[in-house]
């Protein structure tokens, strides 16, 4: 029993680490890395990995759309329907008003916060829209 123990034999995962065999990690997502040891696979490629098949420019930013999108979104909210004033105007108003006792913010139960999400929840979904539309029609969805 005490000769098997003599014998020199390796443990699996730590005799590679030793020899200068590398290990090529490859597929078809990401590119392939050579790494030196199995136990820094983690930061062979420093943390980051490179993918192929993803566009490095996956925003796709176009200033037509937010120029668009804003007067897209300015045009109706600035139609008066709620009492006779419109969306745009309650929600500047009550900028104005929070303004008249600047060092103190607006109360919570300020009318300041239901104009300012509405406002922008409408912004952000007509911009949404936009990007969508604009990009789709761009590359031929629709």
């Amino acid at each position: 029993m005490a000769t098997s123990f003599a014998t020199a034999s390796t443990v699996v995962g730590l005799g590679s680490s030793l020899s200068s065999k590398r290990t090529c990690l490859s597929s078809d997502f990401v590119k392939p890395v050579m790494v030196r040891s199995p136990l820094r696979q983690a930061k062979a490629s420093g943390g980051r990995f490179t993918c192929m098949s993803f566009q490095s420019d996956w925003l796709r930013r176009d200033l037509n759309v937010i120029g668009f999108g804003l007067i897209g979104w300015l045009v109706p909210s600035s139609v008066p329907a709620i009492d006779g004033k419109s969306l745009t105007g309650l929600f500047f108003d009550s900028i104005g008003a929070e303004l008249a006792h600047f060092p103190t913010p607006p109360a919570l139960t300020s009318q300041f916060w239901l104009w300012l999400i509405c406002w922008h929840l409408g912004l952000f979904i007509t911009l949404t829209f936009g990007q969508i539309g604009f990009k789709g029609r761009t590359d031929k969805y629709f």
